[in-house]
């Protein structure tokens, strides 16, 4: 049976990192700042080396990458957007909304994991869809349910029926699509990735249903985890604003389970919710105040999750 929680993770360590002027387009979580360049970067190369050590303090494989200074890749801290790695062995690479993001992918770094982990192939077919500017962004817009093989995904600029078509032919995965919307200068307008209202763990799944303005398109989404028999944690929309939405679960090398987010996120949760992620896992949080920020994104976006088999068995 597939895996659903991952003991390995990939995550790219900054030299540049910035608001990125070409996804703020329609990620509305980023905001502008005041601080310097040198600054931002200082203060997000801080952020990521304690969030990589209060991981590797709990026992959580993490293989850190550093990023490189050309070419000039303000997110690639996030790299779950442009890989997904499975326990088939296969390796599939996403077509992204922003020219600036599309040199994110980087072969060298899955070069480098082939030197601990089996890598069967490398799926780039849906990379021809940014030719015809369709987007379909990694793990951010499809949640994963690896051991159901279904995915869940929620319609944006970055998420496309035509590429989750695909995606549902060459890996066989059914997809559960529906849109999210947030609240934006009076306007509600779609979220710009499912993983930031969504997280799927063994025995659970967190959700802002709530953002999923269709009756029945809430309704199907609901039935489908009720079917799976996945406990239910509802959050608000504003949770959801704080990144209480933007975790992942993920095992350390005892198999103990940890429910990974950020410290805005962990304190925006509620006492009975915090109870009800604990049986799931302990729960540990960092500080990502300008990745979040300045990135409109958190915990789980910086978390690649690596499936692939070790050559070690």
């Amino acid at each position: 049976m597939p895996d659903q929680i991952t003991q390995q993770l990939m995550m790219i360590r900054p030299v540049a990192f910035s608001k990125n002027k070409e996804t703020s387009l329609n990620n509305y979580f980023q905001v502008d700042t005041e601080l310097t360049a040198a600054s931002i970067q200082t203060k997000a190369l801080q952020e990521f080396d304690d969030f990589v050590q209060k991981l590797r303090e709990a026992s959580i494989e993490v293989h850190v990458f550093e990023d490189t200074q050309d070419p000039s890749t303000p997110d690639s801290i996030f790299p779950n957007n442009w890989v997904s790695f499975h326990q088939n062995g296969s390796v599939i690479l996403y077509p992204m909304f922003a020219n600036n993001r599309r040199l994110e992918r980087r072969s060298d770094l899955i070069d480098a994991l082939g030197s601990d982990f089996k890598i069967t192939e490398v799926f780039e077919d849906l990379l021809s869809f940014e030719l015809h500017h369709k987007f379909l962004e990694g793990t951010g817009s499809l949640i994963l349910d690896r051991v159901n093989h279904i995915a869940y995904a929620s319609y944006s600029d970055r998420t496309e029926q035509e590429v989750i078509l695909a995606f549902e032919k060459l890996t066989a995965y059914s997809v559960i699509s529906f849109t999210a919307y947030h609240n934006v200068d009076g306007q509600r307008l779609p979220i710009y990735h499912t993983n930031v209202m969504m997280s799927i763990g063994d025995r659970f799944v967190l959700i802002c249903a709530e953002a999923i303005d269709d009756l029945i398109e809430r309704e199907r989404v609901l039935a489908s985890f009720i079917n799976q028999s996945k406990e239910i944690i509802l959050i608000s929309e504003d949770q959801l604003n704080n990144y209480a939405g933007n975790m992942l679960q993920v095992k350390n090398k005892n198999n103990a389970c940890f429910l990974v987010m950020s410290t805005r996120a962990f304190q925006s949760l509620n006492a009975q919710q915090k109870q009800q992620l604990e049986k799931h896992g302990t729960l540990l949080h960092s500080n990502l105040t300008t990745i979040e920020m300045l990135g409109g994104g958190s915990a789980r976006c910086m978390m690649a999750e690596i499936f692939l088999p070790t050559k070690k068995t």
